[in-house]
């Protein structure tokens, strides 16, 4: 059986990730990119699991935010 849940959230979940790096990180230029509100990507981050810029400079306040998002998504 297919799920198609699960298909859907694995493709959105892809194409914000493709924004995000190429916006660098940046959430207001990936959202732009989607052609969705910032609050709109930053839902369906949380909904994905997509860590956002904040939640990965907690993990690591020592690194810069946008090196950090960008190491983080390469993975």
């Amino acid at each position: 059986m297919i799920d198609l849940k699960a298909q859907v959230d694995s493709y959105e979940r892809d194409l914000i990730l493709e924004a995000l790096r190429e916006a660098g990180g940046r959430q207001r230029h990936a959202a732009r990119t989607l052609g969705i509100l910032p609050t709109t990507l930053h839902e369906k981050m949380k909904r994905l699991g997509i860590p956002t810029a904040r939640e990965l400079y907690a993990r690591d306040p020592a690194a810069e935010a946008g090196a950090t998002i960008a190491t983080a998504l390469a993975s």
